[in-house]
């Protein structure tokens, strides 16, 4: 399997559970040999970004500064203007053809495992 998708806003979880099913989604993903990780975690309800996005986006960073991950882009990124989202897309072609390429959804983020 190339790419998969994990819902982290499903349920109206906290912010650690969300960030405990994106520890475990990203674990199961690597032991199956996912090569690319859609995380869809909403956007927030107040328009300025929500807490679930904004932890999620700071843990990928941690991830990818400990190379245990490659690549993380935000969906407002995810375009083929941008070096990380080439990546992505070579890496799960059919990714070219996804609804949220090159449309800025702040409510996503895709990973480069």
């Amino acid at each position: 399997m190339e790419c998969q998708v994990i819902n982290l806003e499903a349920g109206m979880p906290t912010v650690d559970m969300a960030r405990t099913h994106l520890n475990m989604a990203l674990r199961s993903a690597k032991a199956n040999r996912v090569k690319v990780l859609k995380l869809i975690h909403g956007y927030g309800s107040s328009g300025k970004g929500g807490a679930i996005r904004a932890d999620v986006l700071s843990q990928l960073a941690q991830k990818k500064r400990a190379g245990q991950i490659k690549e993380f882009v935000r969906g407002e990124d995810f375009s083929p203007f941008d070096s990380g989202a080439r990546a992505i897309v070579a890496a799960c072609p059919s990714l070219a053809r996804d609804p949220d390429y090159s449309r800025a959804n702040h409510g996503i983020t895709m990973v480069l495992l």
